[in-house]
């Protein structure tokens, strides 16, 4: 048969058989997140701010950078500053008393009829395997008991946070902060309400912060021959949006073993899921009622945000998802309340305040350790 008389006596059966081929399901397509309304620095509500342009300080207080930054010289590579190693293991959930199993959404919630407050999520049960990954700096003396500083959101397997490990090399070489050890650990998966991540970072109780206590530590100074202090002055733990809740959950449930907190574009909102009537309002409680109606607390607290940060990214409109104004009613109370704390706004900058973050890093890292006498 010749070729063409061939392609042409094939076509129709080609064509019937691409037409009556089952077709791939796909998937939902996203829906971008309107970008946020920019807040102006002096809008009603705001707390007064001291303007700082390039610089920063180690004085408590509210303060506005930007809209142009520049890189401060701790994130780059000082001659002639020793510098730490990383290492990385991981931990199986199934070998875990906490968090396991794990937990995954399989669809965005939807606003509960009965609680405005809430959503309803359905979810599954997963199984997940989280990387710690542990910066030991050149000057830890092994058999010493050194200063420890949590971060959530660690990196995944084979990789690694060089920016900050240069910053605490540079930091730690300059004698501007102890000789501190890093604990990265990364989060079970997801985000928000109804996937791990959520779990871990918003629920409020003191839950997360025993399994790093129990669970987590333990296992860092088994593996790496190291030893982390008792004295819960000499424990930070930091981290970027719902890691700077998780953050500041961990010193409020359980201060005798963190005192000091940093937060970067912090879920001071409501995002706790499954709904607590203890706290209703999730993370949004601690500046609505939680600090306002308790004793102080030995808690030192950095806060930095971005004028363009997230603004009801989901699909609860209940007042209580605007990220610039709840770190704006933290700034209030904690000063109302006495507490130690700085409040960074950052103007041209979004949520996580990625722009910002090396010029304002190395300073309120050195803020954070202000006033540490070790025991």
């Amino acid at each position: 048969m010749r070729p063409l008389l061939a392609l042409l006596l094939l076509a129709p059966f080609a064509a019937l058989t691409a037409a009556d081929a089952p077709k791939a399901k796909q998937a939902p397509k996203k829906q971008d997140r309107p970008t946020p309304p920019t807040r102006a620095f002096d809008a009603p509500g705001a707390p007064k701010f001291v303007r700082l342009d390039g610089k920063t300080t180690l004085e408590d207080g509210n303060y506005l950078i930007g809209p142009d930054y520049v890189a401060a010289p701790e994130t780059k590579v000082v001659a002639g500053a020793p510098q730490g190693k990383i290492r990385q293991f991981q931990i199986d959930s199934k070998t875990t008393q906490r968090f396991n199993p794990g937990i995954a959404r399989e669809e965005f919630g939807v606003p509960d009829p009965n609680n405005p407050k809430t959503l309803i999520v359905k979810t599954h049960t997963i199984d997940y395997k989280r990387t710690i990954t542990v910066y030991v700096p050149a000057q830890y003396v092994p058999g010493t008991a050194a200063p420890l500083l949590v971060t959530h959101d660690g990196p995944g397997l084979g990789k690694t946070d060089q920016n900050t490990a240069r910053i605490l090399d540079n930091l730690i070489a300059q004698k501007r902060i102890p000789a501190l050890i890093m604990v990265q650990i990364a989060n079970g998966g997801g985000d928000a309400q109804g996937h791990e991540r959520g779990k871990e970072y918003d629920t409020m109780s003191g839950l997360y912060a025993e399994y790093i206590q129990h669970e987590v530590l333990p296992l860092v100074e088994k593996n790496y021959g190291v030893k982390f202090t008792s004295d819960p002055d000499g424990r930070a733990t930091m981290g970027t949006s719902s890691g700077g809740s998780a953050a500041l959950i961990m010193a409020w449930y359980h201060p005798e073993w963190f005192r000091r907190v940093l937060t970067l574009s912090g879920t001071f909102v409501n995002q706790q899921w499954p709904f607590d009537p203890k706290t209703p309002g999730g993370a949004w409680d601690f500046h609505e009622t939680l600090i306002p109606q308790s004793e102080r607390k030995p808690i030192r607290l950095y806060m930095a945000v971005g004028d363009r940060d997230n603004f009801n990214p989901n699909v609860m409109r209940d007042g209580m998802h605007d990220w610039v104004e709840a770190n704006h009613r933290m700034a209030h109370v904690l000063k109302a309340k006495g507490y130690a704390y700085q409040y960074y706004f950052c103007q041209n900058s979004g949520h996580g305040i990625g722009n910002a973050r090396p010029q304002i890093l190395p300073s309120a890292l050195e803020w954070l350790w202000k006033g540490y006498q070790p025991r």
